[in-house]
Formats: structure tokens, C-alpha cells, sequence
């Protein structure tokens, strides 16, 4: 696992003290979005790591929320890029595994995915150990900070296990325990995830009382939206409402006029959390060979699918076309001439990541509520839905049985939350992933319903031997 040192985080500490935002000292942390394909696979001991007395807690708080920033370009290239939404378009081998349908165990993506779950949990295990015995630290401060902790690394493990199925419980961070560690069954997996959330939403605070630290750092609506995705997953209908819900009501958060600002601003009001980048060379993922803009617009290794783009240019999407632009001079050869305008440069400041907003949770409701019979009146989920089409300006929609009702959220999931990491997800908790993409790819195998574990993680951790995904 690649782990912060004592020197990043105490040069982030210094900068914060210097006068510098919370998130803006966040921002210029040294292992930015740019390596997040190349990790570096270096074991640093905990020793080097500081939380011996109360002026260390921020700094290693920081230092926690940076590895919490690697897991946002690698949830979208998984979430979209194995689906049916992109078509291979360049020369790196890595796309064409994933636009291609020929995915390895020694996919880089596979590799950087995994490493940031595990770099995730490890700060977070570092703050569990460490924070009841610091000195100077009040109660309030201890709760707060382990809430975050917790659902950092709840949400870290949800990610994996829905990605790589069963994955090595970390417990610990004691290094020579965690390169022998077996793979925990899926259900020990979801288990760990639930007791982590739901001891963050007690401690966790509403708001930070600024708007963008409201949105870059873990808030009470976090978990209520990440509870809202776990029990949508696992088709526990009423509580996936009733956390949806909660969101929704808070009043917090509240859908922009136009969908625009969802792709071309930052730190949006619909935002409940976000991973973000500065507007700088230095920092910004649109500017590294793997950063989501230079893979979307400027290598354009992989393009919008045929497929999604027909999905788009459909009445439904209404305002939601903006997601894709069409460039005719950039239509040859196997380019189709369409882009994906969700991941700015550092000119556009569009580059930050979403992990929930609000329209995702109406989409839950919706489903929730279909699922569960009621599809129109107030709390049913055709008013759910028209929310959205209103918004989009889209036209309304009348549901009339539950499988249209079921169709048509699939489709306004694919419209609303494109390109944001959720397709192959949906596809898979539905059931239709082998279906859907067996019609898209000649290529498609089951064994795709997860990602391979990385070899190169076979390889350092003994305990995962012989215990490779089926199929790899």
C-alpha cells in the first residue's frame, strides 16, 4: 500500500498554518490526481506518520481526505469505462482492455483502484488507533474525527467490494499484518461497511459552515446519501427511501435551475460531496497523462459510445445532452466526433469529482419507490422523476406499471449521472449487466461482473494466492 509520509502531510500542515483554507491547503497536497494510474509501491512505516499531540490531528486529517481524493478518477473509469458508455479511441493498453472488453489482472486501472481503497483505510485505521490517546484534543474534536474516519473507510470498502467482490479486511496498520491478509467474504465485507456508517452518521457534523468545505469534507448528508446508495443495493427498498429522504428534506442542498452548472461548475448547489482539485498545473487531474480530461478530451483514448450517444441525443435527456458535445473536425477514423464535457482543465475549473449530489438521491427514492409499488401521487416516483425532466427540460413522464416505471429510471440514471461512475454498478445490482453488455460487446464475459484482483497484489500479499476472481 502507498502510504502518506511525515513530510507531505507536515508540508500541508505548514501551508494550513500559514494563513492558507482548509481545503485549499488540501488542494496542494503532493500526491495529487495525476499519479492516480502509477502509484508508487512504497510501504512507509506508521512511525513515520504523526498523531502524537493535538496540533498533528489536522494535519493527518488532511492527509486522510488526499488518499479519500485517489478514489475519484478510478470509481469513474470503473463505473463507466467497463460499461456499455465508452469505445476505445487511442493507444494506451489499458483503455483498450476496458473499452475493448479484455480486462487483465494486470490492468493499471485495477491496480490504482485497489491501492487507493487500501491507502483510504489505512489513514483511517491510523486516526482509530491513534486518536483516543492524543493529548490536547477535546471529546467533540476525537468524535468528529473518527466519524469522518469511519465513513472514509466505509465508503472506501463499499467501492471495493462492489468492484472486486470479497476483499482483505485491514484492521490493522501494522505493515507486516497487512501483506497476509485473505480475502473477507463479501458479507463480512457489507457488514463492516454498515457498522462503519452508521457509527459516522451519530458523531459526524451537519456542516463545517463554510460552502465549500460544506462540500469537500464528509457531512451528515455524506452518510445519509452513502446509506441511501448501500440499502439501494441491497434492495432494502424502504430504508433506501427513508435515507433518501432525509437528504432530500434536509433542505441542504438543492437542485441548480439549469443542469449546466452540474458539468461546468464547481462546488454546485445540488453538491453534497465532491473531490477536489486546484486550478493548477500542478494539482488538476485534467493535466496528467491519466487524468479524467486528458482522457476524455485532450489523448481522447476513449470517446462516448455510439450507443450512449443515440441514449443522449433522445427528447428525454432534455438540458442532460450538455454531458456529450459534438465536434464535427474531430469525426475520423474510428473517432466519432463526440466528447465528454463533465472533467474540465484548469481553464475551465470544471475538474472536480462528484461521490453524491442530489439528484442521485431522488433517483434512489424513485427507484425505492417503484420498487415498492407506489409509482405516482406526492410520494410516488413518477413526482420524483419529473423533478429531474423539469429541471433538464426534458418533457414530463406518466408511469403506468412497474416495469416501465423500472425502464424509465434506468435510462434516467443514464442521463442524469453519466460519466460519474454509476453505470456498471446499476447494471450489475439490477441483474442486467450480462445482457445489456453482451449486446454491446462480442467481447463480454460474465467474469466481468468484477474487476480482477490486481496480480501484482497476489504477488505481495501471500494470503491472496490462489484466490484470483474466476476467470482471470
Amino acid at each position: 500500500m502507498t502510504i502518506l509520509s511525515k513530510h507531505t502531510i507536515y508540508s500541508i500542515a505548514t501551508r494550513a498554518r500559514k494563513g492558507l483554507p482548509l481545503v485549499a491547503a488540501l488542494l496542494l497536497l503532493a500526491t495529487s490526481c495525476r499519479e492516480v494510474l502509477q502509484p508508487e509501491p512504497v510501504d512507509l512505516l506508521v512511525d513515520e506518520l504523526v498523531l502524537n499531540e493535538a496540533s498533528d490531528v489536522q494535519p493527518v486529517r488532511l492527509g486522510m481526505y488526499n488518499a479519500f481524493r485517489g478514489l475519484g478518477a478510478p470509481m469513474v473509469i470503473a463505473g463507466a469505462f467497463t460499461a456499455d458508455f465508452i469505445q476505445h479511441n487511442g493507444t494506451f493498453t489499458v483503455y483498450n482492455e476496458l473499452g475493448n472488453k479484455q480486462i487483465t489482472a494486470a490492468n493499471a486501472a485495477a491496480e490504482a483502484f485497489w491501492g487507493a481503497i487500501y491507502n483510504t483505510v489505512y489513514m483511517a485505521n491510523f486516526i482509530e488507533e491513534r486518536i483516543g490517546s492524543v493529548p490536547g484534543v477535546s471529546e467533540a474534536t476525537r468524535k468528529q474525527i473518527l466519524a469522518e474516519a469511519r465513513f472514509l473507510r466505509g465508503f472506501a470498502y463499499f467501492l471495493g467490494v462492489y468492484t472486486f467482490g470479497g476483499i482483505p479486511q485491514v484492521t490493522t496498520t501494522d505493515i507486516a499484518t497487512n501483506r497476509n491478509i485473505p480475502r473477507a467474504s463479501r458479507e463480512e465485507i457489507l457488514q463492516a461497511i454498515l457498522t462503519d456508517y452508521q457509527a459516522a452518521l451519530t458523531d459526524i457534523p451537519v456542516a463545517y459552515g463554510d460552502r465549500v468545505t460544506n462540500k469537500t469534507f464528509a457531512t451528515k448528508n455524506a452518510v445519509r446519501a452513502a446509506l441511501a446508495r448501500y440499502y439501494l443495493y441491497q434492495q432494502d427498498w424502504t430504508k433506501a427511501e427513508q435515507f433518501a429522504t432525509e437528504v432530500i428534506s434536509s433542505n441542504l442542498q438543492s437542485l441548480p435551475a439549469a443542469f449546466a452548472d452540474v458539468i461546468f461548475a464547481e462546488y454546485d448547489d445540488e453538491t453534497i460531496l465532491e473531490v477536489a482539485y486546484a486550478n493548477n498545473s500542478s494539482d488538476d487531474p485534467g493535466t496528467s497523462t491519466y487524468g479524467l480530461n486528458n482522457i476524455l478530451v485532450g489523448r481522447r483514448e476513449v470517446i462516448p459510445s455510439n450507443k450512449v450517444i443515440l441514449d443522449f441525443i433522445s427528447n428525454a435527456a432534455g438540458e442532460r445532452q450538455q454531458t456529450i458535445s459534438f465536434n464535427s473536425t474531430q469525426q475520423r477514423g474510428r473517432d466519432n466526433g463526440w466528447t465528454v464535457m463533465k472533467y474540465g482543465s484548469p481553464d475551465d475549473a470544471n475538474n472536480n469529482i462528484h461521490i453524491f449530489r442530489l439528484a442521485e438521491m431522488y433517483l434512489i427514492r424513485a427507484e425505492a419507490r417503484a420498487r415498492l409499488g407506489r409509482l405516482t401521487g406526492s410520494n410516488g416516483a413518477q413526482a420524483d422523476i419529473n423533478v429531474l425532466r423539469t429541471r433538464a427540460k426534458a418533457p414530463t413522464v406518466t408511469l403506468t406499471s412497474q416495469n416501465q416505471a423500472l425502464t424509465v429510471i434506468e435510462n434516467e440514471r443514464i442521463y442524469e449521472l453519466a460519466f460519474e461512475g454509476h453505470r456498471w454498478y446499476d447494471l450489475k445490482r439490477t441483474g442486467r449487466l450480462d445482457a445489456v453488455m453482451s449486446a454491446f460487446s462480442p467481447n463480454w464475459n460474465t467474469k466481468f461482473q468484477l474487476w480482477p484482483i490486481p496480480q501484482s497484489e497476489i504477488q505481495r500479499n501471500k494470503a491472496l494466492t490462489g484466490s484470483q476472481n474466476p476467470g482471470y
